[in-house]
C-alpha cells in the first residue's frame, strides 16, 4: 500500500514537473527586456519592417522584447506602462516582430564580416541550448519507461524511469543556473538588448531586463521531476528487493 501511495504521489509530481517544464520550453519569455531606445532601423535586413519603421523611427517609443528557445520577439506599446504584465499572453501590443531564437547572439551576417555586436556569451548560450534539449529528452523518455512499467510488472523500468527524471531534474537545475549565471554576470544585457542599434542608441539609454514566465515554470518544475524520479527509483529498488 505504501509503494503504490509513493507511485500514484511520484506520477503526479512527475506530470506537473513536465507539463511545467514543457511549457518553459515552449514558451518564449525566459528573458523579458524593455527599453526606449526605439524603433529598429528600416534598412536592417536581418530585423526589417517597413510598417514599423515608419511607426516607430523616433526615440521615447517603449519597447517590450522577450526571448525563449525558439523565438526573440518585441513589440511596441505607446500607451503603456512599463510593467512585467505586459508581457502577459493576453496583454502584448500588436503588431508583434519575432526572429528565430535558438544560439542566439550569434554574428550576423549583415555583409562580409561579422556583425560588430557580436556577443562572445554565444557559445555558453550554445551549452545552454544543449541541455535544455538533453533534459526535456531524458524526461520524455523517463516518462515513458515509467507507464511501461505500470502497473507494478516491470519494476526495472521504475528504477531506469526514475534515473531518467533525476537525470533530466538535474540537467533542469543546471540550466536554470547557467541562466541566472548568463544574465546576472557573462552578458552585457543593454548590448545583447540593443544588438542591432548600438551605434545609434544613446549611452544613457535605459535597459530593464526581468526574469520571465517561462523560467519561473522552469525553476517550480526542476525540483518536482527530481523528487519525482527519487521516488519511482526508490519504489523500484523497493519492489526489486521484495522479489527476491
Amino acid at each position: 500500500m505504501k509503494i503504490r501511495t509513493a507511485a500514484l504521489l511520484a506520477g503526479i509530481l512527475g506530470v506537473l514537473g513536465l507539463l511545467l517544464f514543457l511549457v518553459a520550453f515552449g514558451t518564449d519569455y525566459w528573458l523579458l527586456a524593455t527599453e526606449r531606445c526605439g524603433g529598429f532601423e528600416p534598412e536592417n535586413s536581418t530585423l526589417h519592417t517597413e510598417e514599423h519603421g515608419r511607426r516607430n523611427g523616433t526615440e521615447g517609443i517603449l519597447t517590450f522584447h522577450h526571448e525563449g528557445f525558439f523565438w526573440r520577439c518585441w513589440f511596441f506599446g505607446e500607451d503603456y506602462k512599463e510593467t512585467i504584465w505586459n508581457f502577459w499572453f493576453t496583454s502584448q501590443g500588436h503588431p508583434k516582430y519575432c526572429m528565430n531564437g535558438y544560439l542566439f547572439p550569434m554574428p550576423i551576417a549583415l555583409g562580409p564580416h561579422p556583425h560588430p555586436s557580436y556577443d562572445a556569451t554565444a557559445v555558453y548560450r550554445g551549452f545552454w541550448t544543449a541541455f535544455i534539449v538533453l533534459a526535456v529528452t531524458a524526461c520524455l523518455v523517463g516518462g515513458f519507461l515509467l507507464v511501461c512499467g505500470m502497473p507494478f510488472v516491470h519494476a526495472r523500468f521504475y528504477k531506469v524511469g526514475g534515473g531518467f527524471l533525476i537525470t533530466a531534474g538535474g540537467l533542469f537545475a543546471l540550466l536554470i543556473f547557467m541562466f541566472v549565471m548568463w544574465k546576472e554576470f557573462a552578458a552585457d544585457l543593454k548590448k545583447y538588448i540593443l544588438l542591432e542599434r548600438s551605434e545609434r542608441c544613446l549611452d544613457n539609454s535605459p535597459v530593464n531586463v526581468y526574469y520571465g514566465w517561462s523560467f519561473m515554470f522552469a525553476a517550480v518544475g526542476a525540483p518536482l521531476v527530481f523528487l519525482s524520479g527519487l521516488l519511482f527509483y526508490l519504489v523500484g529498488h523497493t519492489i526489486l528487493k521484495e522479489l527476491e
